[in-house]
């Protein structure tokens, strides 16, 4: 990793977008904090593209894609998309209905083993909002040594089920998107983008290594400072480091990354 001072105005002019992860990158602790909101605005209006990428539910995604002013959410680790359409909200998923009826049956399986193994888990707050996964809380209001953490991610491997593990939750699934995956479905599908363009013509920044997909990815991707004790679960890091942390730390960026566009405008006007 590199000091964010270090993003250079090429790379900066060059982005039409940021992708950024919510708990403990946009979010502090949970918190919307003014910073961060009034960061999230400020790129609004220099013209960004703006998807909020996050193991958060559905259920958020609905509320945050009606009041942020933000183009998109990619839910659940990647399976569920969220856009505005008119005074509405439409729900984008790789599966039908029927499909997704038999993926619930079989969560709801792999739930009550978790319980009868690791009786001591508990599901997170926000499960009942959500639609493609289960979520235990390791790290929001329950906190779980390691060992059983690795216990429930053990079962929930046995069980044929994917895994991810965020700053607060381990999640569970049976849809094959990640969140890299999914967001570059999200942005074929909803805007047009060539993948491989995709991959370079927008940034990511996250926190923790629920992001490792995102951060191994895309091209251009940030950490908030408080992204360092999660190195060890990140094949590949970010590429720049904040030297604030959570919704402190994405507005630095934020800021960097105007100033750095700001520049390169003004270059480009004295030519």
């Amino acid at each position: 990793m590199i000091p964010l001072s270090s993003l250079d105005t090429a790379t900066a002019c060059s982005l039409r977008g940021l992708l950024f992860d919510l708990d403990d990158t946009f979010l502090s602790h949970g918190l919307l904090t003014r910073a961060a909101y009034e960061a999230l605005w400020k790129l609004h209006d220099a013209g960004l593209r703006l998807v909020a990428v996050t193991g958060r539910p559905s259920g958020w995604g609905e509320i945050i894609v009606r009041q942020w002013p933000i183009d998109g959410a990619v839910t659940e680790n990647g399976a569920v998309h969220l856009v505005r359409e008119g005074r509405g909200i439409a729900r984008l998923e790789a599966c039908d209905e029927a499909e997704r009826r038999r993926r619930r049956i079989r969560l709801a399986q792999l739930v009550e083993r978790v319980r009868a193994e690791v009786p001591e888990a508990r599901l997170a707050d926000d499960v009942e909002a959500r639609r493609s996964d289960v979520t235990w809380d390791i790290g929001e209001r329950v906190h779980l040594p390691r060992e059983r953490v690795d216990a429930i991610a053990a079962i929930i491997v046995d069980e044929g089920a994917r895994t991810t593990r965020s700053s607060v939750h381990v999640h569970a699934t049976f849809d094959t998107d990640d969140k890299a995956s999914g967001t570059v479905r999200f942005l074929r599908e909803r805007f047009s983008e060539d993948a491989g363009r995709s991959l370079v013509a927008y940034a990511f920044a996250g926190d923790s290594g629920n992001d490792a997909a995102c951060f191994a990815a895309f091209r251009t991707t940030f950490g908030v400072a408080n992204v360092r004790p999660y190195l060890e679960r990140l094949t590949v890091p970010p590429r720049y480091v904040a030297q604030k942390a959570m919704g402190e730390g994405f507005a630095e960026i934020a800021e960097i990354l105007l100033e750095r566009r700001s520049k390169g405008d003004a270059t480009r006007r004295l030519l």
